[in-house]
């Protein structure tokens, strides 16, 4: 055990090393901007409104147009369980450096955002979010209606609630896989779900195998241009 422990040390040494180093040149390696799926979401909102599968068609074929090599077009939806809030993802692109996914829920869910090691932009799409984040002078939440951002700077944390139906373009820029072990957590130690396609049969889920699939397994490496 002591020596398992001492090479787990040893390579996250090793990692972390290599995650600075490479940290000035993150910017060169991102495929989208915040502004452009800013005003990608508005655009699709100003043509369809409330129309939600729409909106979500209209992004998704824009930025296929756009970025033909990043972008995943089978719609495939997972439930996705993470600090305390389930919900629903369709994941667009994923790489070590960035993520952009669907994120949302027909029926309200409420949780904590994690503390991360990327900025993540909430794009809604349809509803809205609140989030809280305490200190000293702050009894009213955040609020974020359609077409509007939640900008989650890396590092920060709050607590947020989608409440009734909410749906948003989520897009997280920086270094992605430690991410992956929030939703990790409550998906191993706290839920069993059931298929979404209607198989009975009670699994628990993880986003981290599902991800890296969706990634194409080996090439969970840096997505370069």
């Amino acid at each position: 055990m002591a020596r398992a422990l001492l090479i787990l040390g040893a390579i996250l040494g090793l990692l972390t090393s290599l995650m600075y180093m490479i940290e000035p040149y993150l910017s060169q390696l991102y495929i989208f901007t915040p502004q452009e799926l800013h005003q990608l979401s508005k655009d699709a909102l100003s043509v369809h409104g409330n129309d939600t599968a729409s909106v979500v068609s209209y992004i998704v074929s824009a930025l296929s147009k756009n970025h033909p090599d990043h972008v995943n077009l089978d719609e495939e939806w997972i439930f996705n369980n993470a600090g305390g809030a389930m919900g629903a993802m369709y994941i667009i692109h994923a790489s070590v450096t960035e993520y952009l996914i669907i994120f949302g829920t027909a029926i309200g869910t409420e949780g904590h955002t994690g503390r991360h090691t990327a900025d993540d932009y909430f794009h809604i799409l349809k509803g809205e979010q609140l989030a809280y984040a305490p200190g000293k002078g702050v009894y009213e939440p955040e609020v974020y209606p359609q077409g509007s951002v939640h900008h989650l700077r890396r590092g920060d944390v709050k607590q947020y609630k989608m409440d009734k139906d909410c749906f948003a373009l989520e897009y997280a820029r920086g270094w992605i896989p430690p991410m992956l072990f929030f939703g990790y957590a409550d998906s191993k130690f706290s839920m069993q779900f059931v298929g979404s396609d209607g198989d009975t049969d009670a699994f628990q889920l993880s986003s981290v195998p599902w991800t890296s699939r969706r990634c194409g397994g080996p090439r969970l490496l840096l997505d370069a241009r």
